[in-house]
C-alpha cells in the first residue's frame, strides 16, 4: 500500500503524531529515532539499520557511552546555568525542563543508570553544589567564570562599603542615647537662641532623624541635615515648623526618587557597542567588539563583529558593556535613567561607576554621578 497523499488527512495526522513528544522507553538512541508504541519500536530493533548500528557499537563500546554521557552533562549543565544562574534549584524540575525537547540526550544512553546519580557525580565533580532534603535532591550551580567573578566580587565591595556606612551611623546614634540617658549634651544640639530644650525631645528627635538618613540617604547627608537644622534655629518658632515640614517633603520626595531607580534583570539594547566575554567561541572572538543588531527574547542579542564582520547569536551572560573615552555618546542600559542617552563626563575608577550628562528625554542636561559600568554602553 502507498503512502498517503502530502495534504491528505491520514498524512497530516501522521505529522502531528511524529512532532509531538513520545515515551523515552521507545526512543533508540543509537539511531536517533522515536517511535511511537512497543510494536514499532520492535520493528525498528529487528531492522538492519539498527543491527548494523549495534555492530558499530559493539567495537568500541566504551566510546558511544562517553560520548553521549558528555553530551547529556553538557547540555544539562548549560540549561541549569543558563535557565537557573546560580540559584538552588529541585534537580527533577531541570530535568524536566531538559527532556522537554524533543532531541536531547536520553539518560538511559549514559553510564548514569538514575537522575540521583547524576546529580551526586555533578557534586563530586565540582559542577554544582547539591544537597538531600526530604523533598529530594537540589543542585546549585558554581559559576567559575573569571569575569562574573570579579563581577561577583566588584559588588561585595560595594555592599560592604554600604553596611561600613550603616555601621557607623548605627554607632554614632548608640552613642548619642548613651549620653542622652547620662544626661550629658548630645553632639548635635539643636536649639534655638541659646534656649534649653528637653532632653528627651532631643533625644527622641535626634534618633528618628539620624535612622531616617542613615536608612535612606547615607551619612553624607547626615552633616547636611544638621546643617539645615542649624539654619532653622535662627527662625521663630512658626517659621521653624513651616521649613520642617517642607525638608520633611524633601526628604519624601528623594525616597520615593530612589524607589522608582527599579533595576532589570536584562539590559541588552540594540545599537550599543558590547565585548564577547566568553571563551567557548574560541580566541576569535574573545575579547573582541561587537554591535547588537537584534534582540531576541529580552536575553539573547544577534550581534555583528567589529573586526570580521561575522553575525552570532549570543546570550546576554556571554556580554558586557563598553565604556568609551570623555566625551562620547553612551546609552543608559539600566536603572532610573535606562533608555536615555547621554556623554560620558568622566570616570570613578575607585568607585567602579562614571559621570553623565543627559542627552535625551525630560531631564536632558542634567549631570548625573555614580552610575556604574555595567548600567551604560557605547553607543554604535
Amino acid at each position: 500500500m502507498g503512502k498517503a497523499d502530502f495534504l491528505s488527512p491520514k498524512a497530516i495526522g501522521n505529522r502531528i503524531k511524529a512532532k509531538g513528544l513520545q515515551k523515552l522507553r521507545w526512543y533508540c538512541q543509537m539511531c536517533q529515532k522515536q517511535c511511537r508504541d512497543e510494536n514499532g519500536f520492535k520493528c525498528h530493533c529487528m531492522s538492519e539499520s539498527h543491527q548494523r548500528q549495534l555492530l558499530l557499537a559493539s567495537e568500541n563500546p566504551n566510546q558511544f557511552l562517553n560520548y553521549f554521557s558528555e553530551e547529556f552533562k553538557s547540555d544539562f549543565v548549560e540549561l541549569l546555568r543558563r535557565r537557573f544562574g546560580t540559584k538552588r534549584v529541585h534537580n527533577n524540575i531541570v530535568y524536566n525542563e531538559y527532556i522537554s525537547h524533543r532531541e536531547h540526550v536520553h539518560m538511559n544512553s549514559t553510564q548514569w543508570e538514575t537522575l540521583t546519580d547524576f546529580t551526586k557525580w555533578l557534586g563530586r565533580e565540582g559542577y554544582c553544589k547539591v544537597d538531600e532534603t526530604p523533598k529530594g535532591w537540589y543542585v546549585q550551580y558554581i559559576d567559575r567564570d573569571p569575569e562574573t567573578i570579579r563581577r561577583q566580587e566588584e559588588l561585595e565591595r560595594k555592599k560592604k562599603q554600604d553596611m561600613d556606612d550603616e555601621e557607623r551611623s548605627a554607632k554614632f546614634i548608640e552613642e548619642q542615647v548613651r549620653r542622652g540617658q547620662e544626661g550629658k549634651e548630645p553632639e548635635v544640639c539643636l536649639c534655638a537662641e541659646k534656649e534649653k530644650i528637653n532632653m528627651t525631645v532631643v533625644w527622641v528627635t535626634i534618633t528618628i532623624c539620624f535612622y531616617f538618613y542613615s536608612t535612606t540617604l547615607g551619612p553624607s547627608a547626615l552633616k547636611a541635615a544638621a546643617s539645615a537644622k542649624r539654619k532653622e534655629s535662627s527662625h521663630s518658632r512658626d517659621s521653624k515648623d513651616k521649613k520642617k515640614k517642607s525638608a520633611l517633603d524633601e526628604i519624601i520626595e528623594m525616597e520615593e526618587q530612589k524607589k522608582k531607580s527599579v533595576r532589570s534583570d536584562n539590559w541588552i539594547q540594540a545599537n550599543i557597542v558590547v565585548k564577547v566575554i566568553t571563551k567557548k567561541l574560541g580566541e576569535k572572538y574573545y575579547k573582541k567588539k561587537a554591535v547588537i543588531r537584534e534582540v531576541q527574547d529580552k536575553y539573547t542579542a544577534v550581534v555583528k563583529m567589529i573586526d570580521s564582520g561575522d553575525k552570532l547569536k549570543l546570550d546576554q551572560s556571554h556580554l558586557e558593556t563598553v565604556i568609551p573615552a570623555p566625551g562620547k555618546r553612551v546609552l543608559i542600559v539600566n536603572g532610573q535613567y535606562k533608555n536615555t542617552e547621554a556623554i560620558l563626563e568622566g570616570i570613578n575608577e575607585h568607585k567602579f561607576s562614571a559621570t553623565l550628562t543627559l542627552d535625551s528625554g525630560r531631564m536632558k542636561g542634567k549631570t548625573v554621578e555614580g552610575i556604574a559600568y555595567e548600567d551604560f554602553s557605547k553607543l554604535a
